[in-house]
């Protein structure tokens, strides 16, 4: 039986991208032992990127899998410890919670959510072999990297365009390509994305290749007419696709408070479950940046920390960065 069964934490963090693992690091400092449920990949979607040059602290950039790799060092470095199991069943109904992950069974007198979301894809084989390498879910994370390039941006919403707009900043020349005959997006987004000189649309139209797996970037994108069927070949330096993301929430819909897309709802990272607190991408729809998640992880832990001293329910180890509440 797993050393850890029927161990009860004082924190048990569920996640380990840059939410999960800041708050890792802050809890860990606090004295209150941490538990990081990491799944199987632990580091979350940045260990499936390439050079990060948008996180704080690293002039010439960073690889994602480096920085993770870091984080998870310093959370351990002060204590954190680390289960590589996905979270199977928790139980809120009452307190201290209880978590089901592998053969592994816990409790937890506070729980922070950190599982972020998923990225929805086309399905194409290529997409996975040039991610990072031509192939992005982020505008605002990759589109340095194509200055006076080639782009592409497939999506209708809101989202895609604002990815379109963001991109027109770079590249020489952005196209939106969309499934159906007309954008899903609001009518002020549509009317600003018009109105960009550097911006064009391919309607009526789905992505039905990604051409450049040989030569490990993307060199061209095959399109096809869903009205007539017809098959073009574009060239292309990149294409970035924006059709929506899933929120890892599965585990908590029927408990938590979520929206209709399943995004936790917070209050701040305050859920609907006292003692529970979300940070992130699982609850955050509309930043999705490893800063933004970092910094709800740092105040996951904050929220945590004080929920369990001001109940008495732990007793935090004192000169390990202990922060005090104004409340």
């Amino acid at each position: 039986m797993d050393e850890k069964h029927g161990k009860k934490y004082n924190v048990v963090i569920l996640g380990s991208g840059p939410a999960g693992l800041t708050a890792a690091i802050y809890a860990a400092r606090a004295g209150l032992s941490p538990l990081i449920i990491g799944g199987g990949q632990t580091g979350g979607q940045l260990t499936t990127t390439t050079l990060v040059e948008n996180f704080p602290g690293f002039s010439q950039g960073i690889q994602g899998p480096t920085l993770m790799e870091e984080m998870l060092k310093q959370a351990q470095h002060f204590g954190a410890e680390l289960l590589s199991e996905d979270a199977e069943k928790v139980d809120l109904s009452s307190r201290p919670f209880k978590i089901t992950a592998g053969d592994t069974t816990l409790e937890a007198e506070t729980l922070i959510i950190a599982t972020g979301a998923r990225p929805k894809y086309l399905g194409l084989p290529a997409e996975n072999k040039l991610l990072g390498r031509g192939v992005s879910v982020c505008a605002t994370c990759d589109g340095f990297f194509f200055r006076s390039k080639i782009v592409y941006v497939v999506g209708g919403g809101d989202a895609a365009l604002e990815e379109a707009m963001t991109l027109t900043r770079f590249a020489s020349n952005v196209t939106v390509v969309h499934r159906r005959g007309q954008l899903r997006a609001s009518k002020i987004m549509i009317d600003r994305a018009r109105e960009n000189p550097r911006l064009s649309f391919i309607f009526d139209t789905v992505v039905e290749d990604i051409v450049g797996v040989d030569s490990n970037s993307v060199t061209a994108i095959k399109l096809k007419n869903i009205n007539d069927g017809s098959i073009s070949q574009l060239p292309a330096d990149g294409i970035f696709i924006a059709i929506g993301h899933t929120p890892n929430s599965a585990l908590f819909v029927a408990t938590l408070s979520c929206d209709r897309q399943g995004y936790i709802t917070a209050n701040g990272v305050k859920t609907s479950v006292e003692g529970v607190f979300a940070a992130g991408d699982v609850k955050d729809s509309r930043y999705r940046q490893a800063i933004v998640a970092a910094g709800d992880g740092c105040i996951a832990a904050l929220e945590a920390q004080w929920f369990l001293q001001a109940r008495q329910l732990a007793e935090p180890v004192e000169g390990l960065g202990l922060i005090k509440s104004d409340s």
